[in-house]
């Protein structure tokens, strides 16, 4: 199930291929070479390909465990050959994905009482307004009323962001003064949705990472402060993550997930970098779905993450 309703256009298929053109021109080209003259998948090329796999920034602990999968295809199928290694490797990534979709949930914001809370959290610089912004355009068009809370109020570019987001896409921003109690921002947010009869609450926070006992505190306060209206509250913890950071991505979604239960990743500026590998090792290590994927710059450009077309797109 999905916030918005599924339907892969091939306006959007287009613009995935687009916008993974880097990362899968970077990974096919490494792996072509390291096949050149090859016609057996042998130790030679399974070390190799984990080589190609953890500087595409698949991780690790994801690369061995994708090259274990294809060493046991090679094992049970002595005639596997390299020609076939690119179509294996789309299959047992695509399971991979699938699999780390077990970890988390995704729920239909029309099953549940409105309005629907989503607690965004991040490091500044990820792209964190941007995508908050996107996801609102994107509710508006679906015909979704939304309110947005400005709880970075340790920022004041963070707050003025986030009305120019608002203004534009035709929203509400609930809004204090610089310095405000972010858990305040947050309260006040909810009961403007509550009374609007709101469908979509967005609700921004302040990301630093430079003390994680106080980042850990200070989520959990809007959390209980929010609870006081409906203890549900927030129905979502969607972490946005720069995917053009590679490794660094990978140590941001540790920080976090210590520091506040996250049910959801949006995974940003992939168009810009050669580094995509790195949804597939977050979507595996930490179990949580990835839900959304920024692969441009335009108000559409962030996608409902889909798997199999996410596939496609790296192995185009």
């Amino acid at each position: 199930m999905s916030l918005f309703k599924k339907f892969f256009s091939k306006e959007k298929k287009e613009t995935l291929d687009k916008g993974l053109e880097k990362s899968s021109s970077s990974f096919l080209n490494k792996l072509s070479k390291a096949i050149v003259g090859k016609s057996k998948v042998d130790d030679e090329v399974l070390d190799d390909l984990e080589e190609i796999l953890i500087a595409s920034d698949v991780g690790v602990d994801t690369t061995l465990k994708i090259v274990e999968r294809i060493e046991k295809r090679v094992a049970q199928d002595k005639y596997f050959g390299t020609d076939e290694l690119n179509k294996i490797l789309r299959e047992e990534i695509t399971t991979l994905l699938i699999e780390s979709e077990k970890g988390g949930n995704i729920d239909s914001v029309d099953s549940l009482p409105k309005p629907y809370v989503i607690m965004v959290v991040g490091v500044n610089g990820v792209g964190k307004t941007t995508t908050i912004g996107k996801l609102a355009a994107q509710f508006k068009k679906e015909g979704k009323s939304v309110v947005l809370g400005a709880g970075d109020t340790f920022r004041a570019a963070a707050i003025d962001q986030l009305q120019i987001w608002a203004d534009r896409v035709g929203v509400t921003l609930i809004r204090q003064n610089m310095g405000s109690d972010p858990a305040s921002v947050a309260y006040d947010t909810v009961q403007s949705a509550v009374k609007q009869n709101a469908d979509v609450v967005i609700i921004d926070t302040a990301g630093r990472l430079h003390n994680k006992v106080n980042l850990m505190n200070e989520l959990s306060k809007i959390k209980r402060v929010m609870q006081k209206i409906k203890p549900d509250l927030p129905n979502e913890v969607l972490l946005v993550l720069d995917g053009s950071t590679g490794q660094n991505a990978f140590e941001q979604a540790k920080q976090f997930t210590k520091a506040t239960e996250v049910t959801a990743l949006a995974i940003t500026k992939l168009d810009g970098t050669a580094k995509g590998g790195v949804v597939i090792g977050i979507s595996d290590q930490f179990q949580i779905p990835v839900k959304y994927i920024g692969v441009g710059e335009g108000i559409d450009d962030l996608q409902m993450f889909d798997k199999v077309e996410f596939v496609d797109s790296f192995f185009k």
